[in-house]
């Protein structure tokens, strides 16, 4: 172990594996059960590597002094290097498997001596990939009074479009068939879709509708029964043209318009889930899948890291023609690696996907063109008369946690850029991501499965099961989603202050 430096607000320290040729005067050599650490009593940064590090986390602690009973933060900052043979995603999987180690809430070091002791011994004897780790502590502000602990059973306030959504999703509509009848205009060929956009909840399709121009309404009603009345012009839009939505035992609702030149439907399915009985039959129409989703966290790498209010498209990874995973099963196998039983979906034509990198490097570029934001802010001032709100939380909501066992999470950082490079990262505007979009309960609830599962396969977001949707129209689907939680077992909950700016 060498100190590196020292300020009056921070420290910074290298633990590094070195073979030692000869003890000088300076330096203290471990015995007994410390046999093989040694530290050097002077700060010195001669003969140390200036080099990047692969890897780093930081994460945030309070310390109380116990003169004062003062509150201090203090932000500790990780910074990994590995042995040259380890590949890069082993080089992940330990900087997290040593992190959630270290800061493990039964062993974790109450003072500094035993957390830079600790740091030596797993370093020593478990993580012998690791060549240097350094540790950067540094103290941030100074309170009275302790940190707020985030409550989880705060009561969430009910409006009247939340009821309203629930209900509508929750049970078909008591009017007759017989009286919507007499309500529904017949829809002519020429006006028929041919683009179809689904979504999942109900506030979606509002953000959806806020696109579509020369909107019509339409509703399909179903009996309690599940057989479906005989609405004359409602079954001809349906059923005679290119798009066939069927939900079995449910209501649909469909809102039909243009967006440029194009003529759309736009429709949330009743129910989400791999439960749910639902087909389309795209024909030649081209299906649009929107929606919320869970972005996939990132720890140790910023270019690659998702987070809230961002936009997943869906596509391939490397060399590979899926974008859409569905896990069926999995388990853990004896040497307790995991083995996944998957079903996937890839589109012939990627046009959309070769678009959405076109806009990703545009928007990425100093000083590049971001033309979406403009859209994107033309309509969040049409949907600022709906009583949801839809605007951007404030950039301190977005929080970041990892699991480390059982049920503790510890808030960690988003990752830093790499030193020397660009912040590229506007905190008022969203970055788009491409990647793999998945499914399937049996990983998300379980953490270290789902980061698995996500490394493997390239997976950016977790999705709310469109499988079943796909399945019977696979050939034609895109996928587009936008973040407003962290894929995790409570991702169908999702962080609810996000929702509204991901919908629009």
């Amino acid at each position: 172990m060498t100190p590196k430096g020292k300020t009056a607000t921070s420290t910074t320290i290298m633990v590094e594996r070195r073979k030692i040729v000869s003890q000088e005067g300076n330096v203290h050599v471990g015995g007994g059960q410390h046999s093989g650490i040694v530290i050097n009593k002077d700060t010195r940064t001669e003969d140390l590597e200036d080099t990047q590090a692969h890897l780093q986390l930081e994460f945030k602690v309070f310390l109380v002094n116990a003169q004062t009973q003062k509150h201090t933060q203090e932000s500790r900052q990780l910074r990994f290097w590995f042995q040259s043979c380890v590949p890069e995603k082993e080089r992940i999987r330990g900087a997290q498997e040593f992190f959630k180690e270290l800061v493990a809430p039964l062993e974790f070091p109450r003072d500094y001596v035993g957390f830079i002791k600790k740091i030596m011994k797993m370093m020593q004897h478990k993580y012998k990939m690791l060549s240097k780790t350094e540790v950067e502590l540094r103290q941030l502000d100074e309170s009275e009074k302790p940190p707020t602990r985030p409550m989880e059973d705060q009561k969430a306030e009910l409006s009247e479009e939340k009821v309203l959504e629930m209900i509508e999703s929750s049970y078909p509509n008591p009017i007759t068939v017989h009286d919507m009848a007499k309500q529904m205009p017949t829809i002519t060929t020429n006006k028929q879709p041919t683009i179809a956009i689904i979504t999942a909840h109900y506030s979606e399709k509002l953000a959806v509708d806020t696109m579509i121009e020369n909107q019509e309404t339409f509703v399909r009603y179903t009996t309690v029964g599940g057989t479906y009345g005989n609405v004359h012009g409602n079954l001809s839009m349906i059923e005679h043209g290119s798009l066939h939505i069927q939900v079995d035992g449910e209501s649909n609702i469909y809102t039909l318009g243009n967006i440029g030149a194009h003529r759309v439907v736009c429709t949330k399915l009743p129910t989400v889930g791999h439960d749910r009985s639902a087909s389309i039959a795209a024909g030649n129409t081209t299906t649009r899948l929107l929606g919320t989703a869970g972005g996939v966290p990132q720890y140790t790498d910023y270019n690659k890291h998702v987070r809230l209010g961002d936009v997943v498209v869906s596509a391939p990874p490397s060399g590979q023609k899926f974008i859409y995973m569905y896990c069926d099963s999995a388990k853990t196998l004896e040497s307790g690696s995991y083995e996944f039983e998957t079903k996937s979906w890839g589109p012939p034509d990627l046009s959309l996907q070769n678009i959405a990198y076109q806009l990703k490097q545009q928007g990425e570029e100093k000083g590049g063109l971001t033309p979406w934001i403009h859209y994107m802010t033309e309509g969040n001032n049409k949907l600022s008369a709906q009583e949801m709100d839809f605007s951007r939380p404030n950039e301190d909501t977005d929080k970041l946690y990892m699991s480390i066992g059982g049920s503790d999470v510890i808030e960690v950082s988003h990752p830093l850029p790499p030193d020397g490079s660009e912040n590229i990262r506007d905190p008022t505007k969203p970055r788009i991501h491409l990647g793999v979009i998945a499914a399937g309960r049996c990983v998300v609830g379980n953490d270290q499965m789902r980061q698995d599962f996500a490394s493997q396969l390239s997976v950016v977001a977790y999705d709310q099961e469109f499988d079943a949707v796909i399945e019977s129209g696979w050939y034609k689907e895109q996928g587009l989603a936008a973040i407003c939680s962290f894929g995790s077992s409570s991702i169908y909950e999702g962080n609810h202050l996000w929702n509204g700016t991901s919908f629009g």
